[in-house]
């Protein structure tokens, strides 16, 4: 018998045993995988994007989906709260470009075994045991059982991720938990995820990676998202993290209703453009346009720009006509794909859908069907942005179902 189960060895799980811990609750932590923190310690291509240095409202403006449900979790535990606690856990943090969090190290391992320290500090049971059901009595959750038995507890916290990266251990076996609590699941989907275009011609420029690129998300024709930044090309579509916070604006099942239009060129007014193309036409007379497409494009894209333009390459420039030039700069400004489909949701960054956040207080994170059942992180249905969002998410809701646990244990 514990105090305070939690199931989930990710960002949520670890920081909800940790504060269960620190107000005083005897805790077991179950973890499915050899150690915890898998999908962690690959977050922000192994440099883990810790947070967001923001205020909550900005927190708020970057959570598309439930914002308000994480009013509480955000005021329980900030941003500047999440940078001061791993620092005092000896991790210098920084702060890089759009506010974005990372360790000074760049080692995303350093946050997963300050964690992993901290657990042992408070002498957190941590079992790597695979939960298969709850222990539900007269509406109230009781345990855990596992393959190899069964798991008391006053309190229960849920917090074993969506099912982006499954082979972390994010399956969406948690989903399968909740249910038998009685709660409604909202469909899982992909979010900040790559995108599957209908151009088939991308697979040319395959790795290409645009570091200032400046993006529009169409859906039904109307301007939903715009972004700026890194723009790349993939085998079937395109990636890069401003596709991916688009990815996240995009509805599941109105993806073939959505394009996205990237300017290739951004820091040029489409007037500054077309002087600059009339200025290398000039230079380069009697030359080919594939050599003015050099000075333009990297070279993955000059083959496709020939085609998109119907302009063949060894045209020469001073033959190209004022309704070509602008067909060039038109695509160079506005360069649309039509997306297909989303990628499968195992290459998601995270999950969106999940619990139905009405089925939780937001005050506690506690079930409001089931007594003694506590949420935290990517299995309740909210997701943010790229930019350190999602991971306050985890730390906030973990941080908010620890301490509720033990506030609900004191009392029964």
């Amino acid at each position: 018998m514990s105090d305070v189960i939690v199931i989930g060895g990710g960002a949520a799980g670890m920081t909800a045993a940790i504060f269960a811990a620190e107000n005083g609750a005897d805790t077991l932590l179950l973890e499915k995988n050899e150690k915890l923190g898998r999908k962690l310690g690959i977050t922000g291509k192994g440099r883990c994007n810790v947070t967001n240095n923001c205020d909550i409202r900005t927190l708020e403006e970057n959570i598309p989906n439930n914002a308000r449900f994480l009013y509480g979790a955000f005021s329980r535990w900030s941003p500047q709260d999440t940078m001061t606690f791993f620092e005092n856990l000896g991790v210098p943090l920084k702060t890089e470009r759009g506010q974005r969090v990372f360790p000074v190290s760049d080692k995303a391992a350093d946050i997963v075994n300050a964690l992993v320290k901290r657990l042992g500090e408070l002498h957190v049971t941590v079992k790597h045991e695979n939960a298969r059901s709850l222990i539900i009595e007269d509406g109230v959750c009781k345990g855990v059982n596992t393959a190899n038995g069964q798991f008391y507890a006053k309190a229960v916290i849920l917090a074993s991720g969506g099912a982006s990266y499954p082979k972390t251990g994010s399956d969406g076996f948690g989903y399968t938990l909740a249910k038998q609590a009685g709660h409604t699941i909202i469909p899982p989907c992909p979010s900040l995820c790559p995108l599957v275009t209908e151009e088939k011609w991308v697979r040319r420029a395959v790795g290409l990676t645009v570091k200032n690129a400046a993006i529009r998300l169409l859906c039904d024709n109307k301007t939903v998202y715009e972004d700026f930044g890194e723009f790349m090309f993939t085998a079937d579509g395109v990636g890069g993290a401003t596709v991916l916070s688009a990815s996240a604006h995009i509805p599941s099942g109105t993806e073939n209703r959505c394009s996205i239009v990237v300017d290739l060129k951004p820091a040029l007014s489409e007037k500054q453009l077309d002087a600059r193309i009339l200025r290398d036409f000039e230079t380069l007379r009697g030359k080919s346009f594939e050599e003015s497409l050099r000075k333009l494009l990297p070279r993955e894209l000059i083959e496709p720009f020939s085609e998109l333009t119907n302009i063949p390459l060894d045209k020469k420039v001073d033959e190209i006509n004022k309704s070509e030039r602008k067909t060039l700069l038109n695509t160079l400004k506005k360069l649309t794909l039509h997306i297909k489909s989303f990628r499968p949701i195992d290459e998601a960054i995270v999950t969106r859908g999940g619990v139905n956040v009405r089925e939780i207080n937001p005050k506690t994170m506690q079930s409001r069907l089931c007594n003694g059942l506590f949420f935290a992180g990517e299995i309740i249905d909210v997701d943010g942005y790229t930019g350190g969002f999602n991971l306050q998410i985890a730390f906030s809701t973990g941080a908010l179902a620890g301490t509720s646990a033990v506030d609900f244990v004191k009392i029964i």
